[in-house]
């Protein structure tokens, strides 16, 4: 019984995915502490972020040309640590989904590859079987000839 392969890659890919969670939150955490993070990752993203929300919102609500107040900065630094985790998260998925698309491209490719090669080296076995079915219909012809241009002697009765 031959079973397939387990999926170790996917299993991989998958544990990696659940350990980001605990990455992402641990670098949520640590740049909500530090005032670098907080001043040139968090704020400036999460008052973007803040920005286009209240615009979008502005103008499906119908007030055009509204002024939006920034957010103060505790709420964007929470609003900040919140979009780098899940920016981190979103990146190792989309990490996770490039490299098992390579695998299953480099699978597919090998495959083919291998096929072809068998195609190949079928067409190379039909052509030495091709010129050596006529290397032998050339012999038969020749001892064909060879037994007609014997005399044939009349058989008494």
């Amino acid at each position: 019984m031959v079973v397939g392969a387990f999926p170790i890659a996917k299993l991989l890919y998958l544990g990696v995915k659940q350990l980001s969670k605990p990455v992402a939150n641990r670098i949520k955490a640590g740049a909500r502490r530090s005032e670098f993070f907080k001043t040139y990752f968090c704020l400036p993203p999460a008052q973007i972020y803040h920005w286009v929300e209240m615009r979008t919102k502005m103008r499906i609500m119908g007030f055009r040309g509204a002024n939006i107040k920034p957010l103060n900065e505790e709420a964007a630094a929470e609003l900040g640590a919140e979009l780098l985790g899940e920016t981190v998260i979103f990146l190792v998925g989309g990490g996770c989904l490039v490299l098992e698309y390579t695998r299953q491209a480099i699978n597919s490719r090998r495959k083919e590859d291998e096929l072809n090669q068998t195609l190949a080296d079928l067409q190379t076995q039909i052509a030495e079987l091709t010129f050596t079915t006529e290397t032998l219909s050339a012999q038969l012809r020749e001892v064909n000839r060879q037994l007609l241009s014997f005399p044939t002697t009349p058989t008494k009765k």
